[in-house]
Formats: structure tokens, sequence, C-alpha cells
């Protein structure tokens, strides 16, 4: 069946445009981008007012299953994802057990296949996550991975990361690494400052995740492999990657909303939603973070969703596991307190939440508005407001620090492979028509 997404305002970095503009979709492709398409039979879905983009692509998330399925499943975060305005997802290999081998990536591959957005598994670096002997790595980018981590627990053996990045570069695949010293953060809940003091809360000082970060771009720098950075959080951190990037070292980044828009200062003792890793840090990284977004170090957004059950998160902080839920908030937030305020164009946006992180992965009919392009699209209202509600959440968990945040500009619409997504009922509003 055709789909005729008519009036948009199409933004797609990867061909430059930014107009408004018709989308034609069949067969799960795109067909035709140009202004006003005539396509008879065609489902029509009249876009005045909205933003049409490539869609979306968080290339950080803990889905929790097999194992934890309590906290969140593929499904459960799918829908999630389609609800924050995503239309791919790439979990993350701390399950239980963890996604290490073939057996287990071709089970997610084949859960993925009933998920509402599509779900692509990142497998493990080292065998069982425990930095020592790596993977089958060959074999898993066959199983269908997408790329290699052991987040959650950093590659602490330089040697074994040397190895799995000279093995990555013959694949031409991508590391991404957890940068965190575990004995220098000395079993740490908040970041090392005045306010983890003033708590009493043992701290996680930012070298803790600048000394790996510098192991790492040294490793990539003489291997020549790929190497992309999770969760990036501190200013001397921003600073080596700048440098990095400046002599031309195959590294990349990625920062998460919450440490964007979020510091220690926030932390409470008795709300462990606050409670993330790494740490939300001080003022003065966040600054460095955002100052990187807006003159283009940093290269993606990612969320880092890392669901959690309310009786986990209801612990004292010391014991409370860390992690945010992060899909269904991410998109209105980074619209609100960055593109609104004109610190991030939209273009720029879109950039880093869809073309960048297509290109990382090597996903190549993703992250561009082009005919024979997958018909993956994220629609926007940048004039919507939204209130962050936990409790409206399609995610299982509400581990969120932002509940109760006012926020202008929403995703409406996704459109995976050409079906609608979300709204989970098949439907765009009031804005479906017939042709």
């Amino acid at each position: 069946m055709r789909l005729l997404i008519k009036n948009g305002r199409v933004i797609c970095p990867a061909t430059g445009r930014d107009a408004v503009l018709d989308v034609l979709v069949e067969g799960g492709k795109i067909l035709k981008v140009q202004p006003r398409i005539k396509a008879s039979k065609a489902r029509v879905i009249d876009a005045e007012g909205l933003v049409v983009a490539p869609g979306f692509i968080d290339m950080h998330v803990h889905l929790r299953e097999p194992g934890q399925e309590d906290k969140e499943t593929i499904e459960t975060g799918s829908r999630a994802a389609a609800k924050g305005g995503f239309t791919t997802i790439c979990c993350m290999p701390n399950t239980v057990p963890p996604n290490d081998n073939v057996v287990l990536t071709r089970f997610i591959r084949e859960k993925a296949r009933r998920a509402t957005v599509n779900v692509l598994p990142i497998a493990a670096v080292t065998r069982g996550l425990e930095g020592r002997q790596l993977t089958d790595m060959a074999g898993l980018l066959k199983a269908g991975a997408v790329a290699f981590s052991d987040d959650g627990r950093p590659v602490w053996n330089s040697l074994v990361m040397r190895r799995a990045l000279e093995t990555a570069r013959l694949l031409s695949a991508l590391i991404i690494d957890h940068c965190q010293d575990q004995r220098l953060s000395d079993e740490g809940v908040m970041n090392e400052g005045v306010r983890s003091a003033s708590l009493g809360l043992r701290g996680i000082p930012a070298a803790a995740e600048d000394i790996p970060l510098a192991r790492d771009i040294i490793l990539s720098e003489t291997s020549g492999a790929r190497l992309h950075i999770a969760h990036l959080s501190t200013k001397g951190g921003v600073r080596l990657l700048r440098e990095a990037k400046k002599r031309k070292v195959p590294v990349t980044a990625e920062v998460t909303p919450h440490h964007l828009f979020l510091t220690d200062e926030a932390v409470v003792a008795s709300d462990a939603n606050f409670k993330v890793n790494p740490p939300l840090r001080g003022r003065e990284d966040v600054e460095a973070l955002r100052s990187a977004v807006k003159e283009g170090w940093i290269d993606v957004i990612a969320t880092d969703h890392a669901p959690h059950t309310a009786q986990e998160k209801g612990r004292d902080f010391d014991n409370a596991p860390f992690g945010i839920n992060g899909l269904e908030s991410a998109v209105s937030l980074m619209l609100d307190r960055l593109v609104n305020k004109r610190t991030l164009s939209l273009i720029q946006l879109v950039r880093m939440m869809s073309t960048a992180p297509a290109d990382l992965l090597g996903l190549k009919n993703k992250g561009a508005l082009r005919p024979g392009a997958d018909a993956d699209l994220t629609l926007l209202d940048l004039e919507s407001w939204t209130v962050v509600d936990v409790d409206s959440f399609a995610s299982k968990s509400r581990n969120s620090p932002f509940h109760g945040w006012k926020l202008k500009g929403i995703p409406v619409g996704v459109l995976v492979a050409g079906r609608m997504a979300y709204p989970f009922d098949g439907r765009l509003a009031d804005r479906e028509k017939s042709s």
C-alpha cells in the first residue's frame, strides 16, 4: 500500500534538505521526496506544520531480555521507543546471560522481528563481560550484531582492549566502550564533589572516566580502529575528545540528555532516580558538554535507557541500581532545552539522533530521506507541549528524574518500514485522508 506524507517540513542532513516537501512511500521504502507529489490510491497524511525527519536511532539502550523481563522486554522497550520518536534502537549486551554468543544474538534478532521498531543487538566484546577473553566477533557480526561493547562494565584490560580494536578494524566493526576505572571509582554512587560530601555519599571522581578514555584514544590511534565513547560526562573527556579529533583519531562520542540537563546538585539521597553511571556531574562538566554538542565535537545523542523496577529504585541511594529510563523523554528534552533555545539547530539535532548513528553503525538504508532508503520516519510537532508523566510510559519501568517537566516539542508519529508504529492505533491525529 502506498503512503503519501504531504506538506511537511522535511529535514534531512544526509541530503541537506530543509524544505516543505512530500514523501511517497511504498513497500517499506521511500519512492520520492519532492514538492506536490500526486499518487493514486495512496493513503495520505497531511503533515502541514510538522517536521518530517529520517527515523531517529538510539544506539544505546538496555532492554533486559533475556533474564530481567520484570524490568523491560524487547517488545515493551520497542513500544517505549516508538512513543519517544525512535524507529531503531540498539540494545546493549548486559542481559542475563550476557549477549556474548551467536545463540543469544540470534535470539534477540528473532524476538525483534515482532517488535514495534527495529531492534538491533550490540554484542559483548569479551566473554561474560569479564574483560578477559574476546568473543567470536566475526561470528557475532554474521549473526546480526551491529557493534561491540561491554557496556555496564569497562574493558579494563588494556591488552584485551588493544586486541579488540585490532580485530574490529579487520572486521570494519565499531567498539563502544564504557570508560571507567573501577578501582578509582571505588564503589562510588555519585559525582565526587561538594554535593557528595554534603550528602555523605561516596563519590566517583571525573578522573575515573578520563583516565581510561585517554587510554582508549591512544589505542584507537595506534590501531587505526574506530572507537565510540559511551555516555561522555566530563569536561576533561571533552578536552581529550576534541584533541583526538583534531589529530584525526577515528574516535566518536555520545552524550545523554540527563548529562546535558542535570547536575549533581539535583541529587537527593532519598531519590535513586538520580543515580546513574557515569554519575550526574558538576556544572562545569555540563557546560563543557553543551558547548561540545553545539560546536559539533560530540557526534550522537543517545539515551542509555536503563529501566529498573520501582522496588529496586526504592532502595536507599547506596544500594539502588544505576540507571535512568530515557526513551520517552529524550526527544522532547532536546527540542525544548536546546533547539527551542537556539543552542542547537534542528538539522544538527536530526544529524545527532539519526544520520550520525546510522553512519557509525553502517546502516546504509537508514538515517536519510532519499529514494530507495528504508521508510523509517519520525514526525515532530515543534509547537505542542507535553508534561513528562512516568505513569503514562509504555516502558515497564518508571525510573525517570524528569517526571513533571513541562517541555515544548513532541514526537507525534513514527513510521517503521512504511508502517505506522506510533500512534499505536495506526492514526496520526486527525490528519489521515484517502486519495
